[in-house]
């Protein structure tokens, strides 16, 4: 059992090498990093340098172990985290440092933990889930020892608003019942099975766990519907969603047709879109770019030129969707798709 260094995310969103600290063990098993540790001091500077600056307290210090293991395929870091009796906080001090925002979904594997966010708190046994987002202040509480999942992922990769989610965070998911009942024993089984992630096809996994993440959601968002007078509101908002995911490769999409498809006013569209912070065309922009952005890191559309994607999914200006690309996700297409090809498991999104 050796020294390594690891890999953690910085505020950019990149992958960084990160050396080991004193009172910390980290073996690598194939490409999976385990990182052993006995001190709490060491803890607290490894899960902030893992995951985002985070405050971390604990009644029983002396005696505190913990171990995380890990893998960064992509832009989506996963960890299994087993460790005694804490709490963890994401104060705002913290968020204002800036870092990018990221959701976090967990899948309680052992034990049990409260996840307090947005004046919700949620108690998580084996098999529940819940989603929190790193943008906002939250606390994550264990009273002995646990184990748990994590997926941290960047909030452009769900096709709902932050503030959409935020409708939901802290809540939690049971791990048997509706969809969940079938998603949690298969991220489980990605905790499990985290050295058989690898390469493109383990980052197309990756994506696609994102997605079922995203139907979860969902779900869990039609079930909240149907117990809130906002029912209709959210509903028109998931239909226009659809349809302009459905219409995203037309460069002629505009709010009006987006309007008129949803049987609603132009106003109305845009009053929807205001509630959850953002404009319609920022969110067709969004969702372009990150189809985009699929594309490029794709090894099996490596041959279609960067112009050929961007006119796929609405761009018709190459040289202005090079310009969006570089400003959203600081490189620019052509060296995201090269740096994509020549180290597929750790792309900076």
């Amino acid at each position: 059992m050796g020294q390594t260094s690891q890999f953690a995310v910085d505020a950019t969103g990149a992958d960084v090498l990160v050396p080991p600290r004193q009172h910390e063990v980290t073996q690598r098993s194939g490409l999976v990093d385990v990182v052993d540790v006995d001190d709490f001091a060491t803890w607290t500077s490894l899960v902030s340098r893992a995951f985002v600056p985070l405050e971390v307290t604990s009644e029983h210090s002396s005696s505190f172990h913990g171990r995380i293991r890990s893998r960064l395929l992509g832009d989506i870091y996963i960890s299994e985290i087993t460790a005694t009796e804490h709490q963890v906080h994401r104060t705002p001090d913290l968020i204002s440092a800036g870092a990018r925002p990221y959701f976090k979904l967990s899948l309680q594997l052992a034990g049990s933990g409260m996840l307090m966010q947005d004046g919700r708190e949620a108690i998580l046994s084996p098999g529940d889930i819940a989603i929190y987002d790193t943008n906002r202040p939250y606390t994550l509480t264990f009273d002995r020892e646990f184990r748990s999942l994590v997926v941290m992922f960047p909030h452009a990769m769900v096709d709902l608003p932050a503030e959409t989610i935020g409708h939901i965070t802290a809540t939690r998911i049971p791990g048997d019942e509706g969809l969940a009942k079938l998603v949690s024993p298969f991220l489980s089984h990605l905790a499990r099975n985290m050295e058989r992630i690898s390469g493109r096809s383990g980052i197309r996994l990756m994506h696609n766990t994102i997605d079922l993440v995203a139907t979860v959601l969902h779900s869990q968002l039609d079930a909240q519907t149907g117990e809130s007078s906002h029912g209709h509101r959210a509903a028109l908002l998931k239909d226009v969603h659809a349809y302009i995911d459905e219409h995203i490769s037309d460069p002629d999409l505009s709010p009006g047709e987006i309007a008129a498809a949803t049987f609603i006013s132009t106003r109305h569209l845009h009053g929807i879109f205001k509630e959850q912070g953002v404009t319609v065309s920022a969110w067709i922009r969004s969702r372009r770019l990150e189809h985009c952005r699929r594309d490029l890191a794709d090894p099996l559309l490596a041959s279609k030129p960067v112009s050929a994607v961007a006119s796929r999914w609405g761009f018709v200006d190459a040289s202005h969707f090079s310009r969006l690309f570089r400003s959203t996700f600081g490189i620019s297409p052509s060296d995201f798709r090269e740096r994509a090809s020549a180290s597929p498991e750790t792309i900076a999104s």
